[in-house]
């Protein structure tokens, strides 16, 4: 079974040979059911053929290698408004927005923080949640993503 970075450093040039980017990869396996998510980004954005030609692409490229053993179920979209953030430079381009993190342990009581990203220093992200700042280290976070504005 292929861990994540496997299969992110064996997807990245599949999807960067398309003109896109690999904004982030989930792999969710939950009992006989595995989901292989993929988000990817475009400078013009991503339509439904952008979708289509990588996820034909990386099935190719799946059935060859193989890293997955079992049946997995692919699904390839756009970041969309909520995107996740998964690196310090994804944060980085976010800072000022409103985001929602959820960490895989408690800190100070608590694992959901929702508030203003305030910055990246180190690998640390900073978010102020009802005026008080916290300093979240990224390997702490399970989940992030952008809160969408109307």
């Amino acid at each position: 079974m292929a861990s994540k970075q496997q299969l992110e450093e064996l997807l990245r040039p599949v999807v960067e040979s398309l003109a896109c980017e690999l904004w982030g990869l989930e792999y969710l396996s939950q009992g006989r059911h595995t989901t292989l998510r993929l988000y990817i980004e475009s400078p013009d954005g991503i339509g439904v053929e952008h979708c289509e030609q990588v996820s034909r692409q990386v099935s190719a490229v799946m059935d060859v290698e193989d890293p997955i053993t079992g049946e997995y179920t692919l699904e390839v979209s756009s970041p969309g408004l909520d995107r996740p953030l998964y690196t310090l430079e994804q944060f980085q381009q976010y800072v000022g927005e409103k985001v929602s993190i959820k960490l895989r342990q408690a800190f100070e009581g608590r694992r959901k923080f929702q508030g203003r990203l305030n910055g990246v220093e180190g690998d640390e992200i900073l978010v102020v949640v009802d005026n008080d700042e916290y300093v979240l280290p990224i390997e702490w976070i399970e989940k992030a993503n952008v809160e969408p504005s109307f």
